[in-house]
């Protein structure tokens, strides 16, 4: 620190609120930076299981500041409904939550547009949330948007600007034949909560300045990962801000001169939800028994994730884009007792082979991941120590550090917090690999 940076490095549910839990105690603030209700952030603490959807995970330390982000989209009755449920589990939260005067809101319209348009795809939608998080983005880049300094407008004003911004977006909906909303009821949700959120709405650019100028601790948080990234992902199958490095400095206004240290938070193996090209997914057996044993179901939807094997091609070009100063690796433990374990380290496609992620879903057409197998291991789930890592996992920790381009700081083996080994800086093994190039990727 001052200022640490946690950033996914594949299509999001890498265990990232686990690794900013690990690292909360240390820092005097931690900052969403984009996104909003769509994330997912389980934390196990205690014995007790936290979802959160737009509150910061570090919220579960007294000491720590949190800050919902100008990237960010927030439906506000969303976010007061989560601060009552953490505060009923006893978390004290009083003056301990900023939000960004910037931030935009999210409207039942936008849930409505949401919805609607996934439906109108058909089998081309993208796979959304349905939390209206594009929508608000949409009207957030046309200059239409609704932020949570409107929120101090006089209450005749604000009134005004919900029902206008209401009566436009029904004439989108009765076009589409989807149901139009009551202006009475949006401006009446949003009053309901406008007085509990005016005590939490300031300019968080000076309060995080401020924090790096005294050399403070912040830790950034993002939502989702690198490969859902509105530029650098899997386009059109994307999220609608940017989880990457760079969304940190616009969604916060820290300047990319302040972030000194870069986490890429990967799953030892990858998942995906909702459509979108999975170059290494396995359709088969492993995958199956990926999502199982990983109880690989979204935090916010409960759909199945996607499963399949780690893909080198995706996370070298991951670490690329953000910078990225060392790696957090979760889920290790879920592969445990497999005989053989594979790691894409290129792609072949028409008579090629290609070593960077392309950032249109297209260009994934039709190819082949090119794999190495590596030998599996008995289990890491009650490995607490460096030490204690069985060879054959210290094997396969080092071929991911090899074709990701960056060190393996963190290995993470269950949901605990105590489930967590910090690896010391080392000399790179060679690891045992047999390169196999296989077809049975796209199933």
């Amino acid at each position: 620190m001052p200022v640490t940076l946690v950033v996914g490095g594949q299509w999001g549910d890498e265990g990232k609120a686990k690794i900013i839990d690990v690292l909360a105690p240390a820092a005097d603030f931690v900052v969403r930076y984009q996104g909003g209700a769509n994330a997912g952030h389980t934390v196990v603490a205690g014995g007790e299981r936290f979802a959160f959807h737009l509150v910061p995970s570090g919220i579960l330390y007294p000491g720590v500041q949190c800050v919902l982000g100008g990237g960010m989209v927030i439906d506000p009755c969303a976010l007061i409904a989560e601060i009552r449920s953490v505060r009923s589990r006893g978390v004290d939260v009083d003056g301990r939550i900023l939000v960004s005067d910037q931030a935009h809101l999210v409207l039942p319209y936008h849930v409505a547009l949401d919805e609607g348009s996934e439906k109108r795809l058909g089998n081309q939608r993208i796979g959304t949330t349905g939390k209206g998080i594009s929508p608000a983005y949409m009207d957030k880049i046309g200059r239409s948007g609704v932020r949570m300094g409107d929120l101090r407008r006089r209450p005749t004003d604000l009134e005004e600007l919900l029902r206008n911004r209401v009566r436009a977006k029904n004439r989108v909906l009765k076009a589409h034949g989807h149901r139009v909303l009551s202006p009475g009821k949006v401006v009446a949700d949003v009053m309901s909560v406008r007085a509990r959120l005016l005590k939490m709405i300031t300019d968080t650019r000076p309060v995080l300045w401020d924090a790096v100028d005294a050399r403070r601790r912040v830790l950034c948080e993002g939502a989702q990962g690198v490969l859902l990234d509105v530029d650098h992902g899997t386009y059109p199958f994307v999220t609608s801000s940017s989880p990457a490095a760079g969304g940190a400095c616009t969604g916060t206004g820290l300047p990319p001169t302040a972030i000194d240290r870069v986490i890429g938070v990967f799953k030892a193996y990858c998942t995906r939800v909702g459509n979108g090209p999975f170059p290494t997914e396995d359709a088969g057996r492993d995958g199956a028994r990926m999502r199982e044993v990983g109880h690989e179901f979204g935090t916010t939807t409960g759909r199945p994730r996607r499963c399949g094997w780690f893909d080198g091609v995706a996370a070298r070009t991951a670490v690329r884009l953000n910078g990225v100063t060392e790696i957090a690796l979760t889920k290790l433990d879920v592969l445990d007792a497999l005989d053989t374990l594979k790691v894409c380290t290129s792609y072949r496609v028409r008579g090629r082979e290609l070593h960077t992620f392309p950032s249109d879903a297209r260009s994934l057409d039709g190819v082949r991941p090119v794999y190495e197998a590596h030998a599996g291991w008995d289990t890491t789930s009650t490995v607490r120590k460096a030490n204690e890592v069985p060879a054959a996992a210290m094997d396969y920790v080092e071929a991911i550090e090899r074709h990701a381009g960056a060190r393996i700081s963190m290995l993470s083996l269950g949901p605990q917090r105590s489930a967590l080994v910090r690896l010391p800086r080392r000399r790179k093994a060679s690891a045992r690999r047999v390169r196999v190039d296989t077809n049975s990727t796209r199933r």
